[in-house]
């Protein structure tokens, strides 16, 4: 399921080698002494590798406009990384031009651990990033209700910029070049759209309404040149938001300020054992 250590396991996994590897260091709980206990010592894995045979094997469909997509892994951004699988990620590479994959969860969450995670893992390097805003989400954070977002609102749309900003600002971070994509809604006004394009023009950030809903393919060609263009530009190193080798609460803390905003981390007692023993099992150099 999605909320499964062993999806997101799936969704890392660049093998059936490396599945297995991943599985065989699951820690599974403490012997008596307190020693970590690991799937591999429990003689489980060949099980589950068995069973999952199948299930590391990317799903191939198309769209209604016969576009080929990957539908493979659905690991929560709240628990896990919140991305689909590698292995469908680079099959999609090496049978395109260009691939586009979802990143769940906003930039903040979603967007940083595909870059921290994901990429990291799998040796990925992004050409470009698209954030997808919606005028209704806008008004809602411009402080409208959510009964209400169907009524046009421009001046609650202006007010929910501010969330928009905070996360191109977190996107900037990586160095990537950064185009906003405006999904339409049938009850969004022209004045609305204009109060996004016009912020992002005076950021100098491309941003294109997408209407892929009423209109297939056929309402994202602005977006796709828009993204095309983006992926063109100069091809920059990978960036992560942080070295794995600093201290786990030092990746906590530049997590929180710049994606989240926050003036600081405050671990309390309890976090800070958790702390010490996730050190002292070896995971300090894992990404967060």
């Amino acid at each position: 399921t999605a909320a499964s250590e062993v999806m997101a396991i799936l969704c890392l996994a660049s093998s059936p080698a490396d599945l297995r590897s991943r599985l065989d260091r699951i820690l599974v709980g403490y012997s008596p002494k307190g020693e970590p206990v690991l799937a591999s010592e429990i003689g489980v894995t060949g099980s589950l590798a068995a069973i999952l045979n199948e299930a590391l094997l990317p799903n191939l469909v198309q769209t209604t406009d016969s576009t080929p997509a990957f539908v493979h892994g659905g690991p929560f951004a709240n628990i896990a990384h919140g991305c689909n699988s590698v292995l469908a990620t680079r099959m999609a590479l090496a049978m395109s031009d260009y691939a586009v994959t979802e990143a769940g969860f906003a930039f903040d969450l979603g967007g940083e651990k595909f870059f921290d995670l994901k990429c990291r893992s799998a040796g990925l390097n992004p050409a470009a990033i698209v954030l997808v805003a919606t005028i209704r989400a806008l008004k809602m954070h411009g402080g409208v209700e959510l009964s209400r977002t169907k009524e046009p609102d421009p001046g609650a749309v202006e007010r929910g910029l501010e969330n928009q900003a905070a996360h191109l600002d977190s996107a900037a971070h990586f160095n990537k070049p950064t185009v906003v994509a405006i999904n339409r809604f049938t009850s969004d006004t022209l004045d609305e759209f204009k109060i996004v394009h016009d912020y992002c023009a005076s950021r100098g950030i491309p941003c294109a309404t997408a209407d892929v809903f009423s209109a297939g393919a056929q309402g994202a060609i602005d977006l796709a040149e828009k993204v095309v263009a983006a992926t063109n530009q100069p091809m920059t190193p990978f960036q992560p938001l942080y070295p794995l080798g600093w201290p786990v609460e030092q990746k906590i803390e530049q997590i929180a300020r710049i994606m989240y905003g926050a003036d600081g981390v405050n671990i309390l007692p309890a976090a800070a054992t958790k702390i010490r023993k996730v050190s002292k099992l070896g995971y300090a150099e894992l990404p967060i």
